[in-house]
């Protein structure tokens, strides 16, 4: 698996990737997100394709972003973390988000920890979380969907 930024030359794979009623709930679509990268200089979609097939999908967000989920300016949030409907419990989004430190590191100068928000009844992420290094540091917010867990992962 490799992780890769957003541009136009994915857009096929974006068209062909599936959410479910359910996934919706808690994250939001690829092409959503994308409009917003493309509006915002501090955010960026971002894919996990592995044999050049998109599994994965997820938005990183700094700065202003990343300000209602943690104090620390040198913090980095994911955003819209999802699996394609047909992908999922194959491990891929394990395996995306055991590559996301190392991403980040390598691009993005000076951030020193990665934030996610979880909602409370997302138990089934808030495991995979835990299981790849995100800690629970007791933060919670008010999303869309409800509560949300503020987990942190400091690199």
């Amino acid at each position: 698996m490799k992780l890769h930024f957003y541009n136009h030359a994915f857009a096929k794979l974006i068209e062909n990737y599936t959410l479910s009623g359910e996934q919706l709930r808690f994250t939001g679509t690829p092409k959503d997100s994308i409009d917003l990268s493309n509006a915002e200089e501090n955010r960026y979609s971002i894919l996990a394709v592995e044999n050049e097939q998109l599994v994965t999908f997820f938005s990183l967000h700094k700065g202003e972003g990343v300000n209602p989920f943690s104090p620390n300016d040198d913090a980095i949030l994911i955003r819209s973390f999802s699996t394609d409907y047909h992908q999922q419990g194959k491990g891929y989004g394990k395996k995306a988000l055991m590559l996301i430190p190392e991403f980040v590191r390598s691009n993005f100068i000076g951030i020193d920890e990665i934030v996610l928000a979880v909602n409370v009844k997302n138990e089934i992420a808030q495991a995979l979380y835990k299981k790849c290094g995100y800690i629970d540091e007791g933060v919670r917010k008010m999303g869309r969907s409800g509560e949300l867990i503020v987990m942190s992962y400091h690199l």
